[in-house]
C-alpha cells in the first residue's frame, strides 16, 4: 500500500507542533490512550536518530508510565530498520503510535515507502490513534514545509493538501512568512503551537488540544483557534 492511497478516516489524529510528552500534552495523551484503548504507545524515534535518540525512549516511559501505560521505543533510526518485519508487525498490531520530534528530512527518508510506514498506515486506518510531533507532524501533511528555509516538498500525505508549521508561536518570522507566500493554491497552512496539537477526531472533525494555538492561513489572512475550538474546513 502506498503512502498516498487510503487517506480513509480511521483512528484519531493528532498533530502536535512540538513540545511532546510534557505537562501541556498530558490531557491530551489522556484522550488518546482513551479513544484508542490503548496499553502501550509505539514510539517511533528515528527523526531523533543524530539527537541521543536513547533519550526518547526514557522520557515517553515516564511520561506514559504516569498515565497508566507502557511505551515501547523501536529500534528505528534508518531505513534498514524501517524494513524490518518484526517493526512493522508491531506497528501493524499498535493501538497508539507516536512519531517524536527531531528531523523531519530524515524520517522522511526512513519511512517513505517502507513497510513500516505501511504497518503504521495499517494501525491508524484500522482504528489506531497516531501521534505526530513537530518534524512528524510535517510529514504527516503533503506538502511539507521544508525546515531548511520555509519552502515546500513531497511529504507522506496521510493528510493530503495540508501544510503543518511546527513551533508556531516561536518560529523565527522570516521562516513563517516564506511558507505563508510558497503556499500550493490547493493546500492549507496550519501553524502549531509547541505543547499543542491539531486533533482529527474519528467523525473528521478538528478541534485543538494543548496550551497553545492553533493558526489557519489562507493567504495572508488567518483564524487562531484555542483549546477546545472546532476547526472548521480542514477537510
Amino acid at each position: 500500500m502506498s503512502p498516498t492511497a487510503n487517506h480513509a478516516r480511521g483512528g484519531t489524529l493528532a498533530l502536535l507542533g512540538g513540545g511532546e510528552w510534557s505537562d501541556g500534552t498530558r490531557d491530551l495523551d489522556r484522550e488518546l490512550i482513551a479513544a484508542s484503548g490503548a496499553k502501550e504507545a509505539v514510539v517511533i524515534p528515528a527523526a531523533a536518530a543524530y539527537e541521543h535518540p536513547e533519550r526518547v525512549a526514557d522520557r515517553a516511559a515516564a511520561h506514559f508510565e504516569a498515565l497508566g501505560i507502557k511505551a515501547r521505543t523501536l529500534p528505528v533510526l534508518n531505513r534498514r530498520d524501517a524494513e524490518d518485519p518484526n517493526h512493522a508487525e508491531i506497528v501493524r498490531k499498535a493501538r497508539l503510535v507516536y512519531l517524536c520530534d527531531g528531523s523531519p528530512l530524515h524520517l522522511r527518508s526512513v519511512l517513505k515507502g517502507s513497510v513500516l510506514f505501511d504497518a503504521v498506515l495499517s494501525a491508524y486506518h484500522g482504528g489506531a490513534a497516531l501521534a505526530a510531533s513537530g518534524a512528524g507532524a510535517t510529514l504527516v501533511g503533503d506538502p511539507m514545509v521544508d525546515p531548511r528555509g520555509g519552502a515546500y516538498t513531497v511529504g507522506l500525505g496521510v493528510v493530503p493538501n495540508l501544510a503543518v508549521f511546527p513551533y508556531h508561536g516561536t518560529a523565527a518570522a522570516h521562516l513563517r512568512e516564506r511558507s505563508i507566500d510558497l503556499l500550493p493554491r490547493s493546500a492549507r497552512l496550519v501553524g502549531v503551537d509547541d505543547a499543542t496539537a491539531l486533533v482529527r477526531d474519528r467523525d473528521g472533525s478538528w478541534r485543538v488540544a494543548g496550551v497553545g494555538r492553533v493558526t489557519v492561513y489562507e493567504g495572508r489572512t488567518c483564524t487562531a483557534y484555542a483549546a477546545g475550538d472546532t476547526v472548521p474546513d480542514l477537510g
